[in-house]
């Protein structure tokens, strides 16, 4: 069974910057696309990057782009979000997402992969 647990949420002033974890468990960590989901209060959950097993596909929403980069680390079961410049309006739960296909191609489908960590709250203070 996979899970998925994030850390690195915390709070910060706007301008500022956070790196979110999520380190994975219950499989071989390599062959499975993962991303960074977000959901803010009475919003709905929203995509925000993505990175391929291989990690040569990497995909952003534009939103973030130019300010956020996600990574992998795969001796370390882990995949990162590093968030640059960031804003009030990035305020939100942060999920992991993975994907359950071996050597899938990312990004996810607009509802995400199935599996899903318990998320980390990340806010930005104007």
């Amino acid at each position: 069974q996979v899970q998925l647990v994030e850390s690195g949420g915390g709070l910060v002033q706007a301008g500022g910057s956070l790196r979110l974890s999520c380190l994975a468990s219950g499989r071989t960590f390599s062959n499975y696309a993962m991303a960074w989901f977000r959901q803010a209060p009475g919003k709905e959950r929203e995509f925000v990057a993505a990175i391929s097993w291989s990690g040569r596909n990497i995909n952003y929403a534009d939103f973030v782009k130019g300010r956020f980069t996600i990574s992998r680390d795969n001796a370390k079961n882990t995949v990162n979000l590093q968030m640059n410049g960031l804003k009030p309006e990035d305020t939100a739960v942060y999920y992991c997402n993975a994907d359950p296909i071996e050597y899938g191609m990312a990004p996810p489908p607009p509802a995400g992969y199935p599996y899903w960590g318990q998320g980390t709250q990340v806010t930005v203070s104007s």
